[in-house]
């Protein structure tokens, strides 16, 4: 797989990873494997075998399309709309507010 690739799909696990706000190490045992790997996939050193991908997706509850692609699904914007849900009113205002100016600014 091209370097690049790897790269760009480590850079989205990162990503994340950092806004689940999870260091490397609890990724880690929450999936089962090694702090290395980890690392490894974030570096963009090594591919990523399916059943981890899996493991990764559910672990980040985010799709594996996403991860891959960087494209987010249905799947996605509704596990989204749902943490939105669950904020408080003032704080889906801000949301409300900030979804606006990102609009205007397109």
């Amino acid at each position: 797989m091209d370097n690049y690739i790897l790269e760009e799909i480590g850079k989205r696990i990162s990503e994340r990873r950092k806004l689940m706000r999870l260091t490397q190490e609890q990724l880690a045992e929450q999936m089962d494997v090694s702090i290395q790997m980890i690392s490894n996939l974030e570096r963009g050193v090594k591919a990523i075998r399916i059943d981890n991908l899996i493991r990764l997706s559910q672990t980040l509850n985010i799709s594996t399309d996403y991860i891959l692609t960087g494209k987010q699904t249905t799947d996605d914007l509704v596990t989204l709309a749902d943490q939105i849900s669950q904020l408080g009113e003032s704080q889906r205002k801000m949301i409300e507010v900030l979804v606006a100016y990102c609009l205007k600014e397109l």
